[in-house]
């Protein structure tokens, strides 16, 4: 054989095995709800419920594993619902009209106006002329101001909508772009940073996210009262610890490429003099914006919806022209990002209301039986985490498993107010171990600065390291003051 064949005969050879491969990694989801669809039902559990579950679990794994994107994954697992008459199409698409995921939705583009009317820019070169010395000092600045303002919304989602856009401008002003190869890691960072620290800030206030007092409420079966005070004497020593190191950490984990810049800050005055005073699209968005976080501070007092104040701040921008219908119309991440998540959340909540996930708590709680306390107190809290990849929202999961987790640790001799507390700062904190664990996360993850692989990681790396400091540092404070 000559050369000239034997080498086109090689370069054919890798090409058919890459092929395979592809072949193969696209088929193993389908090989593998397959697998999990005729498996035996458990007892206790209907088909229903069963079927759903190998869905859902393999949309999960096809995006944990790189096979699909999670829109396809979502798209294709909405369908295969429906299709086989799992759940009917009402319930299936029932996210659409979700109202926190149309708050992610609003979020996105109102962070579009502050953009476009130049406002975003003028908060970026304001906030790295006060941190602009380093990377690390603006992740700092994000970090401490949503822990700041944080007892003041009663939604995460409503404040990630608040963050979001100044992250998203401090990002642009530096430099960064998510598609930049070279110049997205400061931005990926500095969404992480926000993401991560919406989860912290949760735990630290007790109003600072819906599913909190929702978890009071289910403690108070138990004779367990927390109020306020108490709530934030408990939290404050391992929250306020987490949030002091988790710039830090993130910087290690993830580089964001940029270190120290002493330069920046002097700079950046010298741009925020030119820019001179703010023109009548920054001071519509600036008004619009600041009715906005008002009604969402004063929402529970008022007896507001927070997704409407959004559209009405939205309805606003585009009736004075600051956003137009071609701006929305090039929002194409925004519609998959919202395709997305209104499948995932309906999808999860079915599988809460068919019973698949208190069967499951319930099976796992009762292993621990024959333990001592503290081993039990550890297995529920590390199970009660990771069971929320499973869940597209942190409230559905207090619903669903709070009661439980909390009834078989005190009856297993965990003292009652320790695995409240424990339980309730989880309930915050897991939130970011996967894109959709919270919908407040959703909003950075359709900034595109971010893989999905990246996401993954990241979010399995920081609530471990929530996990251990609120296992560690947490448990021995809660000893001395949850009494």
């Amino acid at each position: 054989m000559s050369s000239t064949g034997l080498a086109t005969k090689t370069r054919r050879e890798p090409a058919a095995k890459s092929r395979l491969c592809l072949l193969l990694k696209s088929a193993f989801p389908f090989a593998l709800a397959t697998a999990i669809w005729f498996l035996p039902v458990p007892a206790g559990l209907t088909v229903q419920a069963w079927h759903l579950f190998a869905v859902f679990v393999t949309a999960i794994v096809a995006v944990l594993f790189g096979v699909f994107p999670l829109l396809t994954s979502t798209m294709l697992a909405a369908g295969a619902v429906v299709l086989t008459n799992t759940i009917s199409a009402t319930k299936a698409f029932a996210g659409f009209a979700n109202t926190s995921v149309l708050l992610v939705v609003i979020a996105f583009l109102v962070a579009q106006a502050v953009v476009k009317s130049g406002l975003g820019l003028r908060i970026s070169l304001f906030m790295v002329s006060l941190f602009g010395r380093s990377s690390l000092g603006l992740a700092y600045s994000i970090v401490l101001t949503d822990a700041a303002i944080a007892p003041a919304f009663p939604s995460n989602t409503a404040r990630g909508g608040v963050l979001y856009p100044i992250v998203l401008s401090v990002a642009h002003g530096s430099g960064s772009r998510p598609n930049d190869p070279n110049g997205r890691r400061l931005g990926a960072y500095l969404m992480f940073c926000g993401m991560a620290s919406l989860a912290v800030s949760s735990a630290l206030w007790m109003t600072a996210t819906s599913a909190n007092p929702i978890a009071i409420q289910v403690a108070r079966e138990y004779g367990i009262n927390i109020g306020f005070g108490k709530w934030l004497i408990a939290s404050s020593v391992p929250a306020l610890t987490t949030i002091l190191v988790l710039p830090w950490l993130l910087a290690r984990l993830f580089p964001p490429g940029v270190g120290s810049t002493p330069e920046a800050p002097a700079a950046a005055r010298k741009a925020l003099a030119k820019l001179g005073p703010l023109s009548r699209e920054e001071w519509i968005t600036a008004i619009a914006f600041v009715l906005m976080v008002t009604g969402w501070i004063f929402a529970d007092t008022l007896q507001l919806n927070v997704t409407s104040i959004a559209f009405a701040g939205l309805g606003l921008l585009l009736m004075t022209g600051v956003l137009t219908a071609d701006d929305i119309a090039t929002q194409g991440d925004t519609l998959a990002t919202f395709l997305w998540l209104a499948v995932l959340f309906a999808l999860s909540g079915q599988l809460n209301e068919l019973g698949f996930m208190g069967y499951v708590g319930q099976r796992l709680a009762s292993c621990m039986g024959g333990l001592s306390w503290p081993l039990t107190y550890v297995a529920l809290l590390l199970i009660y985490v990771a069971i929320h990849y499973m869940f597209v929202s942190q409230t559905s999961q207090v619903l669903a498993l709070l009661g439980v987790f909390l009834d078989v640790g005190i009856r297993g001799g965990v003292p009652a107010q320790l695995m409240a507390l424990s339980l309730f700062f989880a309930s915050s904190y897991f939130s970011v171990i996967t894109p959709q664990g919270g919908s407040q996360n959703v909003i950075f993850v359709g900034s595109g600065y971010l893989t999905q692989r990246e996401l993954y990681r990241l979010g399995l790396l920081t609530t471990l390291f929530f996990l251990a400091v609120f296992l560690t540092i947490g448990t021995g404070w809660l000893m001395l003051v949850a009494r």
